[in-house]
């Protein structure tokens, strides 16, 4: 008895302690899935209530204000744009042909002058002079022939009746013979004389522009001078020196042995001003190794004085030219996922992704080579937010500030300015 007392006693007792530990453990489980179920309801929440949410956004998004354009057809230039210098077709330096003082200065500078017109006189007296001599001798020597003709005419009838001997005619006739030789010597040196003194007046090879004067009035020139007395320099016509790529030979070869001819135009350092127009003349017989170009002549009329020699110029050369083609303007061009394509304006005021395949590029227009017909409407301008199926609203350019949005920040209806326009 006492033993089963004191095994009882010995036995260990069941605490609260001990009952306390599994309760808390179910309470953390419980806890635990209630939190799970609350956020798996959040999430289907969200789901069920935020797309509609967003789709409904979507569908009713502002529409997106644009510049249209109608696709049409043209022609489409094949041009070859390369840097060039004006070079004159003939420029002459003015150089004195006889030694002498300058007595006349009959230019100005910057004087238009034409072929044949006097630009300086040199003092003419030393060559008069020997001109004079020249003729005098002439005229002497002349004489001297006729006196000897003569005789050879008289021994001529006495050899015939063996009246003289032969030695006398054979030796009358070397002196007659002699004599004339002289006399043509005599008419060189007055023609030689008569050059002279025409070049002491210097006149205008060329019809062109002169130059500033390099010599003053009261000089003495000679023929040696190096830089000489002026140049003059055509300017009409005038022509602009340009290379291209070897490249574009064979097409420009081929277009001129056909007997096209080839329009060149001429523009300012820029590119935006056009200067003049003009022809492609010919081209070099040689490419340069060195750069792989080869160079060209085009020449202009420059009726207005608006090319100087080494000048710089960009020259743009027409090769042939697109007939009849589709075109659009270059801003209506994208460039993204889908390659090039266009924003095409749909009846129901959307705009639809629509690939293209370009062709040739003049300026601001390009040729259409598949993907879009004369007629079709693009998007040239607001196509920076459009996406496929986006709704837009259609702007002209001289109205880019309206917008389709019909509420303002406040939510209240937009109010129209005394103009007339939405503020």
């Amino acid at each position: 008895m006492d033993q089963s007392i004191k095994s009882l006693k010995e036995a260990p007792s069941i605490g609260p302690s001990q009952t306390a530990t599994p309760r808390s453990r179910r309470r953390f489980v419980l806890t635990s899935i209630l939190i799970l179920l609350l956020l798996a309801g959040v999430v289907w929440w969200n789901r069920q209530g935020g797309a509609p949410q967003q789709a409904n956004s979507g569908r009713n998004a502002a529409p997106m204000s644009i510049v249209p354009e109608v696709v049409g057809k043209g022609d489409i230039g094949i041009n070859i744009n390369a840097l060039g210098t004006v070079s004159s077709l003939a420029t002459v330096t003015i150089r004195s042909q006889i030694s002498g003082q300058l007595v006349r200065v009959a230019f100005k500078e910057g004087d238009e002058v034409k072929k044949g017109d006097l630009l300086a006189e040199i003092d003419s007296r030393p060559y008069e002079a020997t001109l004079a001599q020249a003729k005098g001798q002439l005229a002497r020597d002349e004489a001297l022939l006729k006196g000897a003709q003569v005789d050879l005419t008289r021994y001529q009838g006495l050899a015939a009746q063996n009246a003289v001997p032969r030695q006398t005619l054979d030796t009358q006739t070397a002196l007659v013979a002699q004599d004339q030789g002289t006399v043509e010597a005599d008419r060189a040196t007055v023609r030689s004389a008569e050059v002279n003194l025409q070049y002491c007046r210097i006149i205008s090879p060329l019809d062109g522009r002169v130059g500033l004067r390099l010599v003053d009035q009261g000089n003495y020139v000679t023929p040696g001078d190096v830089n000489g007395l002026v140049v003059i320099t055509q300017l009409q016509p005038i022509s602009v020196l340009f290379t291209v790529p070897e490249d574009n030979l064979q097409a420009i070869a081929k277009r001129i042995q056909a007997g096209a001819v080839l329009p060149a135009t001429a523009y300012d350092r820029s590119g935006a001003s056009k200067i003049a127009d003009g022809t492609l003349q010919t081209f070099d017989s040689q490419i340069d190794q060195t750069t792989g170009t080869i160079k060209l002549r085009a020449q202009f009329t420059n009726d207005t004085r608006v090319l100087y020699p080494n000048q710089f110029v960009n020259i743009r050369l027409l090769l042939d030219t697109h007939k009849d083609v589709t075109t659009i303007s270059t801003a209506g061009v994208q460039r993204g996922v889908p390659g090039t394509f266009v924003y095409l304006v749909n009846a129901d005021s959307t705009v639809s992704v629509r690939p293209i395949q370009l062709g040739a590029t003049e300026g601001d227009h390009v040729e259409i080579l598949s993907g879009l017909t004369p007629g079709d409407r693009i998007v040239i301008d607001g196509a920076d937010k459009l996406r496929d199926g986006a709704k837009i609203n259609v702007r002209s350019e001289a109205d880019p500030a309206k917008s389709a949005d019909p509420l303002d920040k406040s939510g209240g209806k937009k109010r129209r300015s005394e103009g007339g326009q939405k503020q």
